[in-house]
């Protein structure tokens, strides 16, 4: 389950430009339409997803952002979390969700 309103909302906050924005709906209507059992299905789409505990960390315009989804392979579930800049990242708050 993915929240298109909701990813909307993060990238609202985070004043994303036209491109940034373009590249998050492209990532929404791939991973809306997978049925992902593994990490191994999720880099079919997306090469450079990371897997920490539960969560999923996807990089969004060439890692200027990075996307937090938290995951339930079993369930089919994928929840946005977070939209952060790198900087955001490396502060490693985002790890309270793995």
């Amino acid at each position: 389950m993915i929240s298109k309103r909701g990813l909307l909302t993060l990238a609202k906050e985070k004043r994303v430009d036209g491109e940034t924005l373009d590249e998050l709906n492209a990532w929404y209507r791939i991973a809306r339409a997978c049925a992902w059992q593994s990490l191994m299905d999720v880099r079919h789409e997306f090469a450079d997803a990371d897997l920490a505990g539960e969560v999923l960390v996807f990089n969004i315009r060439h890692n200027r952002y990075r996307l937090i989804a938290r995951v339930e392979f079993s369930k089919s579930l994928m929840f946005v979390k977070a939209l952060l800049r790198h900087k955001e990242y490396e502060r490693e708050g985002w790890k309270k969700w793995a």
